[in-house]
Order: C-alpha cells, then structure tokens, then sequence
C-alpha cells in the first residue's frame, strides 16, 4: 500500500513515500553546481553566459545570484523551453527580458531563436550549461544542449556543465528513434529512457557526431560527486509546469506516450502524468477526475471541464516500476483495449493538444503494434537489436557507474 502526504515545497510538490525499499540518494550526492571549488577559478576574470532555468540551485540559492553574490561577472542568462523561471507552458515560446531581481539579461532560446547567434557570444567568455533533465528522448532540454554546443563550437566558446542527476538513470528503455521521424521532440537516435546524465549526453553527441557540420565542443565538466546510475535522486525543484511529482517524474517515461492518444493524461489537474482517462470510460473504470484550465500549465487540456473516466496511477507501487528496468506497457495495451472507438484512439483531430504518437514512441509501428493487438512481449523484440547497440554505444561515454 502506498500512502501519499503532499507538501508543497519550493516549485515541486514532493508527496512522502512510504516504501521501505525505495531509497534517494540525495544527502550523499552533491551536484556540480554544488561543487563551487571544483570551477570558481575557472571563471575568474571572465564574462560568463548561463544557460539555466529554476533548477539551477545551489541549496536554496539560484545559481546565477550565488554567481553574482562571488563576484562572477554574468552578462547574460540563455533560457530553454519554460522559460528562466519555468512557468511558461510546453510548446509555448518564451520572449526575451530583463531579470527584474538582477538586471541580467535573459535571452530565450524557445521563440524567435534556437541557438545563441555570434552576436549573443561576442561579448562572452565561457558559457555555463546547469539545467535539469529527467533522461527522456521527448524531454526538450538535450536539443538546447546540442543547440548551445553548436554555437559554442563554431564561434570558439568553452562550455562548462555543471552536471545533475538523471532521476531516471536506471531506465535503458524503448525504442530507438527512426531518424526519418526527426522532430521537436526526438533528434537523436537513442531510446525513449537514454540513462544519460547531460554531461554524459553531451560527451555522446560530440563523440557521435550529432553536431551540425560534424562540429566538437570543447567541454568542461564538473561532475556529480559521490554518485552512480542506480541512484534514485528527489528533484528539490520541479523540472517544469507539468513534472511536480516524484511519481509523475518516474511515471513520466512511460506514460508521456499518451500525450499521443485521445486521452487526458493528467493535464489541467494537479497530478499530471500518473492519471489517464477520458469521457468515454465512463462504465468502465470507477475512478475519475476533471481537467480543468491552468495558466501557466495547460491552457486548454483536452476534455477541459469534463469528468475523465481512467487508471489512477498516483499510488503506483514506484519500487516495483524501478526494479523492474522497464516501460510499462501495460498501461497502453489495456486502454486500447478498453476504448470504445478504436478508429479514435490515435486520432490527433480530435484535440489540439494531441501530439504525433510516432514522434513520441520514436517509430512509425509502435501504434501499429497496439492497435493489432501485440503483446508486450512481442513489442519488446522489435526494440531489441536497436537498445543492444545503443547500450554498447553508450558506455564508450559513460563518466558514473
């Protein structure tokens, strides 16, 4: 049994968890952002560039006025996707400003740019690459990473990345992105669940040669200290608008891939990501829930205002989802199974907010596979030849166990 006692902390809602097994790793492992010692002097006397959003802390402190605070001299932060402070909704772009604490100018690279341009870095020494990801393929953060590293690259910068945890560090799973579906949210041939650190993603895309025109950037990494893969991590502060749980962070692997199905999966409520359903399951599941408007987080969610039938995943035995090593596709298989118009279920019309499920999964049979009935057993062979070179690839740039 699971019980869940929410307490709103700083932006993450961290629910108390009662397994016995299930153990974080957060009072040995320190953050390279942490790590002060370890690069203060290497931004002696240099114009420093952060790329940075609402995860990156030192303690309490943000890192750009701990940076101030030491006399470093930011000239200017590069925001990604959310936005600086992290409450812009997915997809949405973000305008330049002016950060009204510090004066910094932020510079966003989620609207009318993608990339730091020769202009943005003329004026910049050493940029500062501290953002936290969860390890996810559609998660956007490692396409600004190969973004920053490209323009760090070709116009001659040194990139220094204050690495993080991956919280879902312990999932090698899913398919391997067909590269002919290429798209905002996959651009990389890796699978759902990569097991990277972006330090070590970084290193991978140099080495792979994942940079436009074949291009290196030069790296300087300030490892997590005291830290392995099988660590689970607590994010102290939600990632963004729709990751504000630890389970829907763990979930989120698995069931982001029904942002690509005619279901509400917890947009517009306040457990995004461990609730799925839509009105038509009424009579078949008893649990329910209503999707609402939430400036900031989902505007416009599907099924807005009406009662969702569906799984209630919020109590989901989390010990089990990590010592299992898997996605789960159960979920998938039994909603399918269960939905009244199957014509329906892929069917991207119906509501703005659905997205492409090939986009998502990574290949075009994956909703194939589904919708005639394999077993996940037998989707699961589809994947393997791809993840058996992707886990040989990867440990030629692995920096933890």
């Amino acid at each position: 049994m699971t019980k869940i006692h929410a307490m709103a902390v700083g932006l993450l809602l961290i629910p108390t968890l009662t397994y016995a097994q299930l153990q974080y790793a957060n009072g040995i492992i320190k953050t390279g952002a942490e790590q002060t010692a370890l690069y203060m002097d290497a931004l002696k006397g240099k114009r420093v560039a952060l790329v940075a959003n609402q995860t990156s802390i030192i303690g309490d402190t943000h890192l750009l006025d701990s940076l101030l605070k030491r006399g470093v001299a930011v000239v200017k932060v590069f925001g990604p996707e959310h936005g600086f402070r992290g409450n812009a909704s997915n997809g949405t772009e973000v305008s330049d400003e002016v950060d009204a604490r510090t004066g910094v100018k932020i510079i966003s690279l989620y609207g009318k740019k993608r990339k730091p341009s020769a202009t943005d870095l003329a004026d910049v020494d050493i940029v500062i690459y501290d953002i936290q990801d969860v390890g996810c393929r559609f998660y956007t953060n490692i396409n600004t990473l190969r973004d920053v590293m490209e323009s760090c690259a070709r116009y001659g910068k040194e990139l220094m990345i204050l690495d993080r945890p991956n919280p879902n560090a312990y999932l090698i799973d899913g398919p391997i992105l067909d590269m002919e579906l290429r798209s905002g949210i996959g651009q990389f041939p890796i699978p759902i669940s990569h097991g990277l650190t972006v330090a070590e993603f970084a290193q991978m895309a140099n080495g792979e040669g994942w940079l436009e025109d074949h291009l290196k950037c030069r790296l300087h990494i300030v490892k997590v200290a005291n830290y392995r893969h099988d660590m689970l991590y607590r994010l102290p502060v939600s990632p963004s608008p729709n990751l504000n749980t630890e389970a829907g962070i763990l979930l989120y692997p698995s069931t982001c891939l029904f942002e690509g199905v005619a279901l509400n999966h917890g947009r517009g409520t306040e457990f995004p990501f461990t609730v799925i359903g839509g009105p038509m399951l009424k009579g078949i599941y008893g649990f329910s829930f209503t999707p609402v408007s939430m400036p900031g987080r989902a505007e416009d969610p599907i099924y807005q205002d009406q009662t969702c039938y569906g799984l209630d995943l919020r109590n989901y035995d989390l010990e089990k989802l990590v010592k299992a090593k898997k996605l789960n596709l159960d979920w998938m298989i039994e909603l399918y199974a269960k939905f009244p118009d199957k014509a329906k279920f892929f069917d991207r019309s119906i509501h703005r907010q659905i997205g492409n499920i090939d986009y998502l999964a990574g290949v075009a049979e994956f909703k194939e596979q589904i919708a005639s009935g394999k077993s996940e057993t037998e989707i699961r062979k589809t994947w393997e030849p791809g993840l058996a070179a992707y886990k040989k690839m990867r440990e030629k740039y692995l920096l933890y166990e």
